[in-house]
């Protein structure tokens, strides 16, 4: 049984292209109604990519994860589900078949790296052996060569074709094994 009383993350579908739009007006109406008890976060989730340009310069650009949805960390109750419901670019929110929001679960929720991981909650060290959960190199395994706390990054050597490659990935992108 799901626990309404505190905060869980939640799917909202957005119009296609309001995404921002969305993530903006709800965080207006949270200052403007006082709802910091209730809407603790809001997220549209970016990822940098490389982009070639003329003349093989190359530029890093912010890409939206995952196109037209919102997540949103807010403790449910009828009348906060109705207010981001009505606000201008929601389609709806991901629901289960009695209609009511779906909250995310913990491992979804680490997979979309909506919440900062922190270096304790990890219990890295230099030399730890990780799996490393989503990105590029899902299910490759390798070593922690540097933990970077300020940026949440961790540099890891992973063996690809034969060769040690060092790699920098977030701190959500990995799991400690054993």
């Amino acid at each position: 049984m799901i626990d309404m009383s505190k905060p869980q993350w939640y799917i909202i579908c957005a119009s296609t292209g309001y995404d921002y739009i969305v993530r903006d007006n709800i965080l207006r109406m949270v200052e403007s109604s006082n709802l910091q008890d209730y809407i603790f976060d809001v997220v549209v989730p970016e990822v940098e990519e490389v982009v070639e340009k003329e003349g093989g310069k190359k530029k890093f650009v912010m890409r939206r994860k995952y196109p037209n949805y919102v997540f949103i960390k807010m403790i449910y109750t009828k009348q906060i589900w109705y207010m981001v419901r009505n606000t201008r670019g929601v389609r709806d929110f991901c629901t289960s078949a009695d209609g009511k929001p779906l909250p995310m679960s913990p491992e979804d929720v680490k997979k979309a790296q909506l919440e900062k991981v922190k270096a304790e909650d990890l219990q890295l060290e230099v030399g730890d052996q990780v799996h490393i959960i989503s990105g590029p190199l899902q299910d490759f395994l390798g070593e922690v060569k540097e933990i970077k706390l300020d940026t949440q990054k961790v540099k890891v050597s992973v063996s690809m074709f034969g060769r040690d490659t060092a790699v920098e990935l977030d701190f959500g992108q990995i799991e400690k094994l054993g």
